[in-house]
């Protein structure tokens, strides 16, 4: 089959791997309809994660046709279309039972945290991922949830982590009707999370980052505020200053390791790996919400040390929440906010291009170069033309 791999630091390629092969009873093999490049990719194209290692697929967001079953899979079968949660979960666990699926105690065994996760570094399993015409899926009667028939392709594939991860952003700031609400990161998760905050009853959204078109993009998308960090000298003053000096209401930190804004993070986190990545956003998020306020973390560090103001928060008397969306237990509710209209996921994607040119899809979205906001990668086989209407995104050839 046909697979990304990861070659280096700014280096993916594809290879002819062979084909993923059932290895328990309760795996099934899905044949990928699309796979997208997540901000989290990015991370480990950077060399930011540890232990990412050379011949690694990446992907933990795609959609596919069951192609394959092993025998003790029973309420899956050949035929059915699936979208799979980038969490791997065995359903059954002491976390998996209180819909902690992020933190599934029986899929890594290389971390007493996260749980297992497609594509991602060994920390998390070492599992390969969905930018590949094939993949192994296990737990495949807990973690594979069928496509709704009235659900488009391209709002499934991003059910799979960008949306559930942004609307958990929100949740997890325990947001109260009126409240300001401030989304560091215009990509795609920060892009959900700000559009989510106002279902949830924000009376104010704004959202930072230093690239204009995504700042304009996230205007219109989620009808926000933005802020230009580039052109603030100090974040947290200046978001005080726009919130009569008290502080944002709820902070989101949907930005992680690969933050720019500070000369120090920058140099300890970035280019020296003193510590598990810049965590700028999270200074700002910690230092611009108001006292007794929320900050929510879901931008993706590293497992080791990272420098943060923790006597700030305390001091401030503040709330910290984070964790690894579980997708699961939000598609409901995340199926229902589409299908009512409220939720248009696939009007973020500008980018559909071949899986065959994977490395040149990966630097578009690196470099934030062409507009790029989201792209899906579709393997051979799986491209058909798409209506005139729909033109507003890109296929690369």
């Amino acid at each position: 089959m046909l697979a990304m791999t990861y070659r280096g630091p700014y280096r993916v390629r594809n290879v002819h791997k062979s084909d993923p092969q059932i290895e328990h009873p309760g795996d099934a093999i899905v044949r990928v309809m699309r796979s997208c490049i997540c901000g989290s990719d990015l991370h480990l194209y950077h060399g930011m994660v540890p232990d990412t290692r050379i011949g690694q697929t990446f992907g933990h967001e795609f959609i596919g046709v069951i192609e394959a079953v092993g025998d003790g899979v029973q309420h899956r079968k050949v035929g059915d279309r699936v979208l799979v949660p980038f969490n791997i979960f065995c359903g059954s666990c002491y976390f998996c039972q209180r819909e902690l699926y992020s933190n599934c105690h029986n899929t890594n065994p290389e971390a007493t945290a996260v749980g297992g996760i497609y594509g991602y570094s060994h920390t998390t399993g070492g599992y390969d991922g969905g930018q590949a015409e094939l993949v192994r899926v296990p737990m495949a009667d807990v973690d594979p949830t069928l496509i709704p028939d009235d659900l488009d392709p391209d709002d499934a594939v991003l059910l799979t982590d960008a949306l559930p991860t942004g609307y958990q952003a929100a949740e997890m700031g325990d947001i109260a009707e009126g409240d300001t609400v401030v989304v560091f990161g215009a990509g795609p998760v920060g892009i959900f999370a700000a559009k989510s905050a106002w279902l949830m009853g924000a009376g104010r959204v704004i959202v930072v980052d230093e690239v204009e078109y995504r700042l304009d993009f996230v205007r219109r998308y989620a009808q926000c505020e933005v802020v230009n960090f580039r052109e603030v000298e100090d974040m947290a003053l200046h978001i005080k200053k726009m919130t009569d000096w008290l502080g944002a209401d709820v902070c989101i930190d949907a930005v992680g390791c690969d933050a720019s804004g500070s000369f120090v993070q920058t140099l300890t986190g970035r280019a020296l790996k003193l510590q598990a990545g810049a965590a700028t956003a999270l200074h700002w998020a910690i230092n611009s919400v108001r006292k007794g306020g929320n900050v929510s973390i879901v931008g993706v560090y590293g497992p080791t040390f990272n420098a943060v103001p923790i006597g700030n928060a305390l001091n401030k008397g503040l709330t910290l929440r984070m964790n690894q969306a579980s997708v699961k237990r939000h598609l409901p509710r995340l199926i229902e906010h589409i299908r009512a209209g409220r939720l248009n996921p696939k009007e973020i994607i500008t980018h559909r291009v071949p899986l065959e040119e994977v490395a040149d899809a990966y630097h578009i979205f690196s470099s934030k170069l062409d507009n790029c906001i989201k792209t899906v990668l579709i393997p051979p086989g799986m491209r058909q033309p798409r209506p005139a209407a729909a033109a507003p995104t890109q296929l690369l050839h």
